[in-house]
């Protein structure tokens, strides 16, 4: 592996798995030192990380790591909050005793997770629990949908963990919720209108997270624009 591939393969990573995140200003002698390579090899792999969107230059700033796409990646959520949330209403009942145990498996260990948090493991066990009650959905035509909601998420960015860790303990809580919920649809105490809400706002609840932290990161000079 040439020094300029070993330097990108090293950016990529860390960008993709979090540790540099968005908006991470890139400092090509301090990535070199790390590296214990020369400035230029680093400046290679900036280069071909801007090339695929990685990576973006500001002139009196330098490379930082790209912000998520924010209009692309607020319309995907926004999507799939509403067909997720519609699938997760007309599956719940349909869904046995051993799914809810299954799904709440899931969120257990998604709990134990965060306590050595790895925002990769997190998001894997994220998508885990949900499959478990958007699975079921009778309409193969939203559930299409659904599914076409995450793939897209996971080419956006493979974790929204990574730099809003605080919002996988929130998420973990939401899904006790939205378990409880289902339970008590099953039973008669409420309406699928509000567990159809209740998975809704708990998709549009990251979002906010994401947007929100993009907002407190977002160069000075884009914010005066």
């Amino acid at each position: 592996m040439s020094k300029s591939q070993r330097a990108y393969t090293y950016l990529r990573d860390r960008i993709e798995d979090g540790t540099l995140g968005p908006g991470f200003r890139l400092v090509l002698s301090q990535i070199a030192g790390e590296l214990d390579v020369s400035v230029v090899p680093v400046r290679e792999a900036v280069r071909r990380l801007e090339a695929e969107g990685l990576v973006t230059y500001e002139r009196n700033v330098g490379a930082q790591v790209a912000l998520v796409q924010e209009a692309e990646y607020q319309h995907t959520m926004q999507t799939l909050a509403l067909v997720e949330g519609f699938a997760t209403a007309l599956s719940a009942p349909l869904l046995t005793a051993d799914q809810l145990r299954a799904a709440r498996q899931v969120n257990a260990r998604m709990r134990q997770s965060l306590a050595d948090f790895d925002p990769h493991r997190v998001t894997e066990l994220n998508l885990e629990f949900h499959a478990v009650l958007f699975e079921p959905c009778p309409n193969p035509h939203v559930l299409d949908l659904v599914h076409r909601g995450w793939r897209r998420m996971k080419v956006l960015r493979d974790s929204s963990f990574g730099f809003v860790p605080g919002r996988a303990h929130e998420s973990v809580a939401e899904h006790d919720r939205i378990l409880d919920l289902v339970e008590d649809l099953q039973a008669g105490r409420v309406e699928a209108t509000e567990l159809e809400l209740t998975a809704r706002r708990h998709r549009t609840a990251t979002l906010d997270a994401v947007l929100a932290y993009q907002a407190a990161h977002r160069p000075h000079h884009q914010e005066d624009r």
